[in-house]
């Protein structure tokens, strides 16, 4: 691998937040790899530094209120970050997904955790416990502008998300995150839609829009009667975008 950022392939992200609807990925909607901005004598410094964590799919790897201890740097697969609210209400935050890091925003410890972490798929991460972490970043500048860079990463995400949530409605928030999910993991089919090559509950759209399964159902259901997407159990394909994208502008 090569040490030069860049060299380095973007790491995705799912958040209801990312960029405008265009049917592909842009690339202000991903960030840096923080290790692939590193040489390769760093890397093998900070790797040695860490402890590699396997994860089976739906297990926790941080837990609101428990305590920070660093962060963790995803190697493979996808790690869902959530709120849960007093009354078991949960708001999926974002799906992250390798080359970025979970754990923060304390990310040297020394606080609770505000918000939990799952794997959403089996998954493998390496932990940098924040003693470590503190350690290396005045060690390894570029270890640290890349702590940063993530760090007003997903402050800027979670912001722009806070504001969707107050200002949009659901059916808005639900045509956005269709959009945006044909952008991360769309597949052009011969008659012109575009099948979401990903794997997504209704209950999972329901935590990303914040609304209940049922009501994610029922729209999906009218959404296929207009003609705009066709849904079966397993494939969710997008017909119409253009009517998706009137939805996210409040046009239609």
């Amino acid at each position: 691998m090569s040490g030069s950022p860049e060299a380095a392939p973007p790491a995705a992200a799912l958040l209801l937040s990312d960029g405008e609807p265009n049917i592909r990925v842009p690339d202000r909607a991903r960030q840096r790899p923080i290790l692939e901005q590193l040489s390769p004598q760093e890397r093998d410094v900070v790797v040695s530094r860490g402890r590699k964590k396997v994860l089976n799919r739906g297990a926790t790897l941080f837990s609101q209120g428990s305590p920070h201890d660093g962060i963790y740097l995803i190697e493979s697969g996808r790690i869902r970050v959530f709120y849960a609210a007093p009354s078991g209400r949960e708001i999926t935050l974002a799906y992250w997904y390798p080359g970025n890091f979970v754990g923060g925003p304390e990310i040297f410890g020394g606080g609770p955790h505000v918000w939990s972490g799952v794997a959403s798929c089996n998954s493998s991460v390496l932990h940098l416990s924040g003693a470590a972490l503190r350690e290396l970043v005045v060690t390894i500048p570029a270890l640290a502008l890349g702590v940063i860079d993530g760090l007003v990463f997903k402050g800027k995400c979670y912001s722009t998300m806070a504001q969707m949530l107050g200002t949009r409605s659901i059916t808005e928030r639900l045509a956005h995150l269709l959009l945006h999910l044909a952008d991360l993991y769309g597949v052009e089919e011969e008659d012109g839609g575009v099948l979401i090559a990903a794997s997504f509950t209704h209950a999972d759209l329901a935590h990303l829009v914040g609304a209940t399964r049922q009501w994610v159902t029922i729209s999906l259901k009218r959404f296929a009667e207009r003609g705009i997407v066709s849904a079966t159990r397993s494939d969710l394909v997008i017909r119409r975008p253009d009517i998706l994208l009137a939805m996210r502008n409040s046009e239609a």
